[in-house]
């Protein structure tokens, strides 16, 4: 009988024993089943990893406000200094820097199609190169720092020229062929250059210069010939007794013609009247323009306020 008690308590025990590794196999299976679903099928995690990432980039975008572009409020200004700016040259009064642009853009190198904002960078660059406050416009200050450059670089010796170093020019190469023989001197090398700078223009296909088979301009082309070349001290002081205000007369008082390296050239409208609305038809021809990118080539440099006036430097 103990022997049978036994046999049934073993066998009990072993079937307890078989359950409950049953049990924790059937858990742990559970375990590992739910484990990827965690991993690949929960949508709440995985938004959540990605959510902060997405929200910090849109408030980033919809509060960091597009930069205002460099130099706009100089750009404004210039806008109205352009043709407002109050400035004195030869005592008289001057408004706006409008009719110089072709020649800021040459000094500044700017391209044509630059920008106003690219126009106030350039100002700026220049300020900074002459020690002025850097901040793109042209104020009285700065326009004055850069019509003195101007004046800086025109014919610096004013040497009176003596009669062996003129030469008496084809009354050809005159605006006005019946010009006197006494005001159709040049000096020597200024002539030489001006007709090298002639040949280079009536070559250019874009000015459309009339001419002739041996060379010159023709008779009724107008653009690039002579108005005034030499004119002695004497004369130039006659000039300005008869006429002390009359347009560039009241500001000729430094003239360089007596060097016989000053010439003014025909570029359009009436050729030497310096009432701003003439000058605005002058520094708008093809000629004038074409004389502001190529004439330092042969050696001439302008005087600012006359469309119309170069100096041989050389």
């Amino acid at each position: 009988m103990k022997t049978l008690r036994f046999r049934i308590v073993q066998l009990l025990s072993g079937l307890v024993v078989i359950a409950g590794v049953a049990v924790l196999a059937e858990r742990s299976s559970r375990g590992q089943a739910q484990q990827p679903r965690s991993e690949t099928n929960s949508p709440a995690k995985a938004e959540q990893l990605v959510k902060p990432t997405i929200l910090t980039t849109d408030r980033a975008s919809a509060n960091t406000a597009a930069p205002a572009p460099l130099f706009a409020e100089a750009a404004s200004q210039n806008s109205s200094l352009h043709t407002d700016l109050i400035w004195t040259f030869g005592k008289k009064e001057q408004h706006g820097w409008y009719l110089y642009d072709l020649l800021l853009g040459q000094t500044l190198n700017l391209k044509p199609e630059a920008s106003a904002n690219d126009f106030a960078s350039a100002i700026a660059n220049w300020q900074r190169q002459q020690g002025l406050n850097a901040n793109g416009v042209l104020d009285e200050n700065s326009w004055m720092t850069i019509v003195a450059a101007w004046q800086n670089n025109r014919l610096k010796d004013k040497t009176p020229a003596t009669p062996d170093q003129l030469l008496l020019a084809p009354s050809s190469d005159f605006y006005d062929p019946e010009r006197l023989p006494e005001l159709r001197q040049v000096e020597k090398s200024t002539y030489a250059a001006y007709k090298a700078l002639v040949a280079a223009a009536m070559a250019d296909p874009s000015l459309k210069l009339a001419h002739t088979s041996k060379g010159e301009l023709a008779p009724a082309e107008k653009f690039f010939k002579i108005v005034s070349s030499y004119r002695s001290k004497e004369y130039q002081e006659e000039l300005r007794r008869k006429a002390p205000n009359a347009g560039s007369a009241g500001l000729a008082v430094n003239s360089p013609h007596f060097t016989g390296r000053a010439l003014d050239l025909y570029v359009g409208g009436d050729p030497v009247d310096t009432r701003d609305s003439n000058r605005a038809i002058q520094v708008n021809t093809p000629a004038y323009k074409w004389l502001v990118r190529n004439a330092a080539r042969f050696g001439f440099r302008p005087y600012f306020y006359e469309p119309w006036h170069w100096e041989y430097v050389k």
